[in-house]
């Protein structure tokens, strides 16, 4: 009894050490998009000036803080899963090679490629739309332009067990395996009488474990960020039905 008392304080004193470092990351994560944003404008009014070389740096820079972002990300993963799945042993575990481990096959099967980052195709629209507002960017075609309104980085909108839009979710997860988002009352009940479980998305093989669901660092953020989108198109559509209705009358 003993034994497994003591086990229990340290995973517990564990998942506590793991909430403070992933807030800690979550500071610096929330930082990086501040002066993503801060950047994005001031590209702006450079691009409005034809300062093309300043913006190029300011769009090289943005590269290297996204970088350092996708790092974070996966940091803050790999410190929620190794606290998560402890396991305490006979031997002394070394936390830190646990860690780098974890850390290192998180980028190796999901790679954060700052150029692909939604954060830069903003930042881009936002210069481009200087000088050619309502064109298509360079490889794009027309129908990008609307996707483009609408893009999100889910892929799934709602979550497969509760049902409840994303938007909705105030304690949401997302898988480690196939990184569909779910409510985390719902899924863990889901995996807890489901052994074997794979995720519930229809047509999707990912395996899924308690200690590979996460709230990852940048959910919260996407998903606020969608809840923005969503009450932007809601007040354009109210726009434009007073709009044909004005043009009716």
């Amino acid at each position: 009894m003993a034994s497994a008392s003591s086990s229990g304080g340290v995973a517990g004193r564990l998942r506590n050490a793991s909430l403070v470092l992933v807030g800690d990351n979550d500071s610096t994560i929330s930082d990086i998009r501040k002066a993503v944003t801060l950047m994005k404008n001031i590209a702006v009014q450079l691009e409005k000036d034809n300062q093309t070389e300043k913006v190029k740096d300011l769009e090289n820079s943005v590269a290297e803080l996204l970088d350092l972002y996708g790092d974070c990300a996966h940091r803050s993963s790999a410190i929620q899963s190794v606290a998560n799945g402890y396991q305490p042993g006979e031997q002394l575990t070394d936390f830190k090679k646990l860690l780098d481990d974890e850390f290192t096959k998180l980028k190796a099967t999901t790679p954060s490629v700052p150029e692909n980052h939604h954060l830069m195709r903003q930042f881009r629209e936002a210069v481009w739309n200087v000088h050619h507002a309502g064109e298509p960017m360079p490889g794009e075609d027309e129908e990008d332009i609307v996707m483009t309104s609408t893009q999100c980085p889910f892929l799934n909108v709602k979550c497969p067990v509760s049902g409840k839009p994303l938007t909705e979710l105030t304690d949401p997860v997302r898988s480690m395996d196939c990184k569909h988002v779910y409510d985390k009352a719902s899924i863990m009940h889901y995996i807890a009488t489901n052994p074997n479980a794979k995720c519930p998305i229809a047509g999707c093989r990912g395996k899924l474990k308690s200690n590979k669901v996460v709230c990852d660092p940048m959910l919260k953020f996407e998903i606020e960020e969608l809840r923005t989108m969503n009450k932007q198109s809601n007040r354009d559509e109210v726009i434009e039905d007073f709009t044909n209705a004005d043009d009716e009358d």
